[in-house]
């Protein structure tokens, strides 16, 4: 008698047409989940860096006061110094983005250094004048010098002319101002004698060098469990 065929299916050819039943039923599934430890790499990428480059001084000041929102911008590059002109403007927007030109508006921008007392007089008030900066054509601006390195409080205070419609607003702007540039950096001193005991605006070189260690680490235990996963 001829032996019968054996018509089971062998372990090792079971073993391999299961294994291969599965790469054709999840093809993407270890793609799918190196892609997300991918992402999760960028996005700690991005937000190291921009804690890295965060400064207090590089973004427009913005403040919103009833239907109105006020932006505060001091060229150059809202890094005002001590003793040095300064040119402030404020793009004044209805709520829905309308412009409000110094046309509109009866604004004064009245200068206080930091700290001061209630009812305490003013520092300096600008003269406003209408302005173009940016996509803004007609706001408020004003030409300012700060006399001392310190902090100021910028207020700006508004209401409709006859035929502009806006509620009266009242916008307070903290603005920190840097010792000029031709002072001597060890008699600079704040305007209330303060500035020597304040915090840098400049972050340290170890809260700069930590993220970007620590993401280094991450990103060198999440190769070697990608490489280990896929042998």
């Amino acid at each position: 008698m001829f032996p019968q065929p054996n018509h089971g299916k062998s372990p090792l050819f079971s073993g391999s047409i299961s294994m291969s039943q599965k790469q054709r039923r999840y093809p993407l599934k270890g793609i799918s989940w190196h892609q997300g430890r991918i992402k999760y790499l960028l996005f700690l990428s991005c937000l190291v860096i921009s804690v890295t480059n965060l400064s207090p001084a590089s973004a427009h000041k913005v403040e919103v006061a009833g239907d109105v929102g006020g932006t505060l911008h001091i060229e150059p590059n809202d890094n005002p110094r001590a003793g040095e002109p300064s040119q402030a403007w404020f793009a004044l927007t209805r709520r829905g983005g309308r412009v409000i030109p110094l046309s509109q508006c009866n604004c004064q921008l009245a200068v206080y250094a930091e700290p001061y007392a209630a009812g305490e007089p003013p520092l300096l008030e600008p003269q406003l004048e209408p302005v173009a900066a940016e996509r803004y054509q007609g706001i408020p601006g004003a030409e300012v010098v700060f006399p001392k390195p310190g902090i100021y409080q910028l207020q700006l205070n508004g209401k409709p002319v006859s035929g502009a419609r806006f509620k009266p607003f009242e916008f307070k702007f903290e603005v920190t101002v840097a010792g000029g540039s031709t002072e001597n950096t060890q008699n600079l001193r704040d305007v209330n004698s303060n500035l020597g005991e304040g915090e840098s605006q400049q972050l340290p070189i170890w809260a700069i060098a930590l993220p970007i260690l620590g993401f280094i680490g991450i990103l060198i235990v999440v190769l070697r469990s990608m490489r280990g996963s896929g042998e």
